[in-house]
């Protein structure tokens, strides 16, 4: 499948799209399963200020609320595995959303977003994925890093929940070949990808959060 209508929905919402899908696409992922679910992390303080931040940052209120509902949306599918980020937000959300189905989450640090280095504290509103942050990963070892733990979460007994980060979403569906609107990057919005043959789709299992507040890093 085409990369092309990946690009179109989503470089409205940040710099260097175009070249995380080239970078992904030149190392695709195929996992043996035919269907997975995807949670990104509930809202954060700074996600809602538009800021980068650490890994340690905590839910907010309204992330709580967020995980919660998401453990609802969850509670009735099928899910074997919960493999998450060990950043604080989606380990919490992880946690969360595992209690319904009495699964202990998987925490691995390279399911972690996108290390922004000295660029953690500041402003994301016009983050550009193709910087090179001083301390941080650059795009390319990002891409990379975030392809080899997806592929290690997706051999896990299926059906497998991957529990990350908005940059984590962007990868995974480079990589997979999907289009994906900006309507199913809200925080805590659970998504279930499934296989058709050879092509990857996406559907949002409740309704999307406000957009204003989905900010990636």
């Amino acid at each position: 499948m085409s990369n092309t209508p990946y690009v179109n929905n989503m470089a409205g919402q940040t710099r260097g799209v175009k070249e995380l899908v080239a970078l992904a696409g030149a190392h695709p992922l195929a996992p043996d399963c035919d269907r997975f679910y995807f949670l990104r992390h509930g809202q954060t303080p700074r996600n809602a200020l538009r800021i980068f931040q650490g890994y340690d940052e905590p839910l907010s209120e309204l992330g709580l609320e967020q995980a919660a509902l998401a453990a609802t949306v969850l509670a009735g599918e099928p899910i074997r595995t919960i493999v998450t980020s060990d950043a604080r937000r989606a380990f919490d959300t992880a946690h969360a959303v595992a209690a319904p189905h009495g699964l202990s989450p998987i925490a691995r640090e390279v399911l972690r977003e996108r290390n922004f280095g000295r660029l953690v504290g500041t402003s994301s509103a016009d983050l550009d994925w193709t910087c090179a942050p001083e301390g941080g990963e650059t795009l390319e070892q990002f891409v990379l890093r975030t392809r080899e733990a997806l592929a290690e979460a997706l051999a896990e007994p299926a059906p497998v929940l991957v529990v990350a980060h908005g940059g984590t979403l962007y990868v995974l569906a480079a990589l997979l070949g999907v289009p994906i609107d900006v309507g199913v990057l809200g925080n805590a919005q659970a998504l279930c990808f499934s296989r058709q043959g050879p092509i990857w789709r996406v559907q949002a299992l409740q309704a999307a959060g406000d957009p204003a507040q989905a900010a990636i890093a």
